[in-house]
């Protein structure tokens, strides 16, 4: 008996000893994990950076050599033009393709070294010019066109800025990339993007930090800040980007360009690489931008051809409305300053009034609009649209790499157990009237049945909109959107404040942006005694965001109901042509 208990007092020890010792040797094996994870991540990193010095380095050589072979090239006409300024001189034959190609890598070279806004030349695009002359009936002849780094290229890594992807380069163009070269388009440069694409910084761990053209100390803007940044420093003409919550505006209103974002599934998507598949919610698109609005049309009514219809069959075959884009009929026109969730800044507002003005002196119509219910919209249907699954989809996607610095403030919120969330729901509750709701909708959804609620209050909500929209009998929508650009390190710390642009998104109504001023120094007079709608931290911190911002892009958002996405462009093109008039 005595044997069987001592026996018994070294089997526990004995157990003990082997349970702590699996223990250890389990912490020793996550770190050696670790360790090897950062190790391939770095070893990842430096290849991509890598093969973008080389794309870099051989496109240099590429245009030094042709510039020794064609001396009398003139570049700055070239860059002086318009898109149908050129597109008419490529068709008459008094530009060449190459002239062109060559002058536009040559500058996008000289912008990508202020701004670091390129991910990769697209080297191919100098052998397609040989075969470019098959497609001199397209309407984008000898075009060199800019495409976001998630747009697939074949051959090409679309990363969307995390580790994980680096290694899957693409087996084929996409659907829209096929479409661009049958119009005689020359995809030749692919842009940066913020890691995980689902913030309105541009900065990731492979690529590093975009700038903003217009000041090197605010951000372009993202995600399509790579886009928004070589078109705002006149390396390119004409742009793709995609926008799932302003990711085409944002950009294009802090570098001071027309972006377009049409109704999802008026373009094709195939082949255009999200963070992650399966939302229905909150929908994205992919869309052109450029120097003007002309530009954005004339773009539409390329890729909305037989071709695109034949490639992919989801795409429903509607040809680009030139009669509604010409139309010059009085519009009725609904306006806001402010959409009562968060508090547009001054230059934002004063941007609104000014075209509010213009408008009405041109014979338009302006009727005040109020969108319905966004304090709870925005957690409820925008927040726990995109992060049903409480985050966890993009958390997975950053694994095996580096968290960016503009990306860590969202991640370590979402990051947060839900017992904790929880938790600062409860504290925060008497303090703040914003961010309670905002950390209930990132504890995700628990059931199929809950998901299921909340798509049918998303199709809920757009008829109520449309309903509403209709009793206002208007045709058009003026509203802020968000700027001027930020300071670094803000998006993310601001990134439920996106209520002017995810709204469309959730809506599925097309919108674009028109720059219609700059940043005064009364402008910024005013930001001093900005307070917002709630004097929160939030309000606190957009403050200091866009503090410092005078002399950068001011514009406007312009919206349409869905499909309606030549009544929005012939209303952009309407604000633009009246800021260029008041200007003269």
């Amino acid at each position: 008996m005595y044997g069987l208990l001592r026996y018994a007092k070294v089997d526990k020890r004995t157990a003990a000893l082997l349970t702590t010792a699996a223990g250890g040797l389990g912490a020793l094996l996550v770190l050696v994990r670790m360790v090897s994870d950062r190790r391939t991540a770095k070893v990842k990193i430096q290849t991509a950076r890598s093969r973008r010095a080389e794309s870099l380095q051989r496109a240099e050589q590429a245009v030094l050599r042709y510039r020794q072979t064609h001396p009398s090239t003139d570049s700055a006409l070239i860059l002086s033009l318009s898109l149908s300024e050129l597109t008419k001189q490529l068709q008459d034959g008094s530009l060449s393709p190459e002239d062109v190609l060559y002058t536009y890598v040559e500058k996008t070279l000289a912008v990508h070294k202020n701004l670091n806004c390129c991910t990769e030349i697209l080297l191919e695009s100098f052998d397609h010019l040989k075969t470019v002359g098959a497609n001199k009936n397209g309407l984008l002849y000898g075009v060199p066109v800019s495409i976001k780094e998630n747009i697939a290229t074949k051959g090409q890594v679309s990363s969307c800025g995390v580790i994980i992807n680096l290694d899957q380069p693409a087996q084929e163009d996409c659907v829209l990339i096929e479409v661009l070269k049958k119009q005689g388009a020359i995809p030749f440069v692919k842009t940066n993007l913020p890691q995980a694409l689902l913030n309105y910084d541009c900065s990731n761990p492979i690529y590093g930090q975009t700038l903003n053209p217009h000041n090197p100390q605010k951000t372009c803007g993202g995600s399509s800040g790579g886009e928004g940044a070589l078109i705002g420093g006149g390396g390119s003409i004409l742009g793709v980007g995609t926008d799932i919550g302003g990711s085409i505006r944002i950009p294009s209103s802090f570098c001071g360009i027309c972006g377009f974002k049409p109704t999802s599934g008026r373009l094709s998507s195939q082949g255009l690489v999200p963070i992650y598949r399966g939302q229905k919610s909150v929908l994205s698109s992919p869309g052109p931008m450029a120097r003007d609005v002309d530009s954005l049309a004339l773009c539409m009514q390329a890729l909305l051809c037989d071709h695109m219809f034949s490639l992919d069959p989801t795409v429903p075959p509607l040809p680009f409305n030139v009669q509604m884009y010409q139309s010059s009929k009085p519009l009725r026109i609904g306006y806001l300053e402010c959409d009562g969730y968060s508090q547009s800044s001054p230059s934002m507002a004063r941007g609104v009034r000014e075209v509010k003005a213009l408008l009405e002196q041109a014979g338009h119509t302006l009727v005040p609009f109020q969108p319905l219910r966004l304090k709870q919209v925005v957690p409820e249907l925008m927040v726990q649209g995109i992060f049903a699954d409480a985050a966890t989809s993009m958390l997975q996607k950053l694994k095996g790499g580096p968290v960016d610095p503009c990306l860590k403030a969202q991640v370590n919120l979402y990051a947060l157990p839900t017992w904790l969330k929880r938790t600062l729901i409860f504290i925060l509750k008497p303090f703040s009237p914003r961010m309670p709701a905002v950390l209930s909708a990132l504890c995700g959804l628990s059931s199929v049945a809950d998901l299921w609620k909340q798509h049918a209050a998303v199709e809920d909500y757009i008829t109520e909109t449309i309903a509403y929209w209709r009793k206002c009998d208007i045709d058009v929508l003026l509203c802020p959107v968000i700027g001027p650009a930020y300071n670094f390190l803000y998006c993310s710390k601001l990134s439920s404040l996106l209520s002017y642009t995810v709204l469309y998104n959730l809506l599925n109504f097309p919108c674009g942006v028109v720059p219609v001023s700059t940043v005064t120094a009364d402008d910024e007079e005013e930001l001093k005694h900005f307070r917002g709608l709630y004097q929160d931290r939030w309000d606190k911190l957009f403050k200091q965001a866009v503090t410092g911002a005078e002399g950068l892009p001011v514009a406007v958002q312009c919206v349409a109901l869905p499909w309606q996405d030549e009544m929005c462009l012939r209303f952009m093109k309407e604000v633009e042509q009246l800021v260029k008039q008041n200007r003269k």
